[in-house]
């Protein structure tokens, strides 16, 4: 059906792109950051005139067209977030078109950190120093910070969220709230990152900061949360005075890569150990967050030249589940 609808300020599509990111929260999705590419999309409906509910071709190739210095990833999520929209008009009842996606292949190889390049990395993270004119600074949580993305592979987003009703040091494990995949999860800590953390604790303590448990656990000396993007810019330090060289923007290594060596690490140790990667592949799953055995598997295929053999068990353990294709590790729509 077509239903006509006059703009004024807003998109003929405001509405229901409201109602759309609450439906697909329902579902246990985050639905984070398309706030602005959906502002986007209302903003080019205004422009061309739009009055008919219902994403005509026309317009969506409008919206397809590639834009200035943006990335093929940027592009391929843009081109999927509409399609979903689309998808959704159509359960509405709207007569919406619901084109094909672009092929896309990522050339992006996430990086394995070494135990050395490890090493260097604390280092140079126990090496920072605050001074007392930058107290808003998230310097001083760098050494507890980094051990804790590198012993747990969780996300940098779920770390800085933990407050210190989430961290148990007693039992020894975190509890994440609202991740990624909008469920909750426990992770395990190990005993010397417990150690690390309750190094840290006493730190905070010695800053004057607040132990309230619903304090975040990681925050600057002056209490302020810890921005992700100054985590970043710190750790591109780090990684400079680690003698780890860096390839430029969206090339790495990244902050991100330490849960991509979790991964592996996990996988491996487990392997050498002689656990049956038929039942440790749904726990590291589990763990890490993804919502599929197969998502877990993509990190095994990248590590073929490094542990041919942990591959070969693997591919023996699921040979008739995952299909012999190519899969990237930093698709858009991934899980990791």
């Amino acid at each position: 059906m077509g239903t006509t609808i006059k703009s004024c300020n807003t998109g003929i599509y405001t509405g229901l792109i409201r109602q759309y990111i609450e439906y697909k929260r329902s579902l246990g999705y985050k639905m984070e950051d398309l706030d602005e590419r959906f502002r986007r999309f209302d903003t080019l409906t205004i422009e061309r005139n739009e009055t008919i509910i219902g994403i005509s071709k026309d317009l969506f190739e409008a919206w397809n067209r590639p834009l200035a210095e943006e990335s093929e990833s940027n592009r391929y999520h843009r081109i999927s977030i509409l399609r979903g929209f689309s998808a959704y008009l159509q359960l509405a009842g709207y007569d919406s078109y619901i084109p094909r996606m672009p092929k896309y292949s990522s050339v992006f190889t996430p990086h394995i950190y070494t135990k050395q390049e490890v090493a260097n990395i604390f280092r140079e993270c126990d090496r920072l120093f605050l001074r007392r004119t930058y107290m808003y600074s998230p310097v001083c949580v760098m050494p507890a910070l980094i051990r804790t993305l590198y012993a747990t592979g969780i996300r940098i987003g779920e770390a800085v969220r933990l407050r210190h009703r989430d961290v148990d040091l007693d039992t020894g494990y975190l509890v994440l709230r609202e991740c990624k995949n909008g469920c909750d999860r426990i992770v395990p800590l190990s005993l010397s990152l417990k150690e690390v953390l309750k190094d840290y604790v006493l730190f905070k303590q010695s800053m004057v900061t607040g132990i309230n448990p619903e304090n975040l656990f990681f925050e600057s000396p002056d209490g302020r949360p810890c921005n992700a993007g100054s985590i970043y810019e710190i750790f591109r330090t780090v990684l400079f005075r680690a003698g780890i060289s860096h390839g430029g923007r969206s090339r790495g290594p990244r902050l991100h890569d330490l849960r991509h060596t979790f991964c592996v690490n996990a996988l491996v140790k487990m392997s050498e150990s002689g656990y049956d990667l038929y039942y440790s592949m749904p726990i590291i799953m589990t763990c890490m967050g993804h919502r599929s055995v197969e998502a877990t598997n993509r990190y095994v295929r990248l590590t073929a030249e490094m542990y041919p053999d942990m591959l070969r068990k693997v591919n023996e353990a699921y040979k008739y589940i995952f299909p012999d294709i190519g899969i990237d590790i930093d698709a858009p729509n991934d899980e990791l």
